[in-house]
């Protein structure tokens, strides 16, 4: 007989008579191989891609050094999702960088990169996901480029996608990858036609682009083209934060990313190599939609498929963020982070109800936000920070820790690689970007006091402590989420 969360509020804990695992109130082993790589791709390949390849011209100046740094970019995403594999193989938790953080540096440092993460930095990443989506959709309605579509239309399409999708991961993780795993198929065809398109343009004789490929080449924006490029590729541990519900972790985590990346890697230099058979740089510099201005340059009346593309790439990629950052807060939650409610799971669905909708309701209220695009700017050094920190951890954890399973382990040269690479992009980043790099620290500092006051001390003042308990209780009997249950 199941529990209902009044027997969980009343015990303080969750009840423990369930005789067979898979009766357990827990979240389950459903996500497969195929699911894993369709998350790290549908996540990976988001809005990056059709926008990113101006931020990197614009850096480096030159044809030739723009597919260069695709090609770097991609490599250097391989090498830290490989440490990714390592620890996600060594710490079997989900959470990826919070549960890397916490085990390697402890609470206090595990906490701030949550509280940055899951509170401000998530949610906005999401919002501007959300409105490149209601953008993309409205677009087709507004053809004139002069007539822009109102800012509410546009906003109420992002919160409207972010709340379906939310309610997708609830009702089943099972239902939200195999969402994920259509949408990354739609994503990779989308792009798969962009590369068709670029490969008749080349048969045609339209190489004038790659001639004197080098030609114009400026190393004075490298750290703008690196970060623009490495956006693009942004979430290549995605399948890190769902390691308690991949089958067969062990094999299934690295395989997972070994599979994606490359093939990420591939589409995305084939797809600048496609953009500049039709544009040339300066046409490409003076887009502010470079996938649409593709398809009108290549498709002709087909050209409506450049804004579906990227509509369909940026939904999946709100279904796979929502997916993994809601399992971040939930081990955040589960570690005494944040409230326990957040640690809790629905008692028929088994999905983590409470932490979803925390992640959507904070997203749909930064689609709101006029600063948002500025916020994300804030964030790029404190990223870079903790997954720069997490690698340099894994060495030393391998020093500290030398006897301790391993299931899957990188040459040693690969996580000292990236730390050395990762510095490069954090010295660079505050040098062209001192100010958003002081704000997004001393946003990231606002955590300081909350931890020492309320996460912390083992236990709260008496008058809180009740308060808590009473709002817990009544919110578990509203939601129907209960404390995950554990093998006994």
């Amino acid at each position: 007989m199941k529990m209902t969360p009044q027997d969980s509020f009343k015990d303080g804990v969750s009840c423990t008579s369930h005789t067979s695992e898979s009766s357990l109130v827990q979240m389950k082993r459903t996500i497969s191989l195929l699911s894993g790589v369709a998350i790290n791709i549908g996540i990976i390949i988001g809005s990056g891609i059709f926008v990113s390849p101006k931020g990197v011209l614009e850096g480096v100046g030159s044809v030739g050094l723009t597919l260069i740094i695709w090609v770097v970019c991609g490599a250097f995403s391989l090498l830290g999702a490989l440490c990714f594999a390592e620890l996600g193989t060594t710490f079997t938790s989900s959470g990826a960088i919070y549960t890397y953080l916490r085990e390697i540096y402890g609470d206090f440092v595990a906490f701030l990169y949550l509280w940055v993460s899951v509170i401000l930095a998530v949610p906005s990443f999401l919002a501007v996901v959300a409105l490149t989506f209601g953008d993309y959709c409205i677009q087709p309605f507004y053809p004139d480029t002069a007539c822009q579509p109102p800012r509410i239309a546009v906003q109420l399409i992002g919160t409207t996608a972010l709340i379906f999708l939310g309610i997708t991961s609830t009702i089943s993780t099972r239902l939200s990858t195999h969402v994920q795993n259509i949408f990354t198929v739609l994503k990779v065809v989308s792009l798969t036609i962009i590369i068709g398109g670029g490969m008749v343009q080349l048969g045609k004789g339209e190489t004038q682009n790659f001639e004197n490929a080098f030609e114009g080449s400026t190393f004075s924006g490298l750290g703008v083209a690196l970060y623009s490029g490495l956006f693009a590729y942004t979430g290549c541990e995605s399948v890190n934060y769902v390691a308690e519900e991949l089958k067969n972790p062990n094999k299934n985590l690295p395989r997972a990313i070994l599979i994606s990346v490359p093939i990420i890697t591939t589409l995305y230099v084939l797809t600048n190599v496609a953009y500049f058979t039709a544009m040339t740089p300066s046409e490409l510099l003076a887009s502010n939609a470079v996938a649409v201005t593709f398809g009108n340059n290549v498709l002709g009346s087909f050209a409506w498929v450049m804004p579906l593309s990227v509509a369909l790439s940026t939904f999946g990629a709100i279904n796979g963020n929502i997916m993994v950052c809601s399992r971040v807060l939930y081990v955040g939650s589960r570690e005494k982070h944040f409230p326990s409610l957040l640690s809790m799971i629905h008692v028929d669905f088994l999905t983590p109800l409470p932490s979803i909708v925390i992640v959507v309701l904070l997203s749909c209220i930064y689609t709101y936000s006029n600063d948002i695009f500025t916020l994300i700017n804030y964030f790029s050094f404190v990223t870079w920070t903790s997954i720069g920190a997490v690698v340099a951890g894994m060495v030393w954890v391998r020093w500290r820790e030398p006897d301790r399973p391993r299931p899957y382990k990188v040459h040693i040269t690969i996580p000292i690689l990236f730390v050395i690479a990762a510095i490069f992009l954090i010295v660079m980043g505050t040098i062209d970007s001192p100010i958003d790099t002081a704000i997004g620290v001393g946003i990231t500092m606002t955590g300081v006091p909350v931890y020492f006051l309320f996460v912390y001390p083992e236990r709260l003042p008496m008058w809180l402590d009740k308060i808590q308990d009473a709002v817990t209780g009544r919110l578990q009997m509203l939601l129907f989420v209960v404390k995950e249950e554990k093998n006994l």
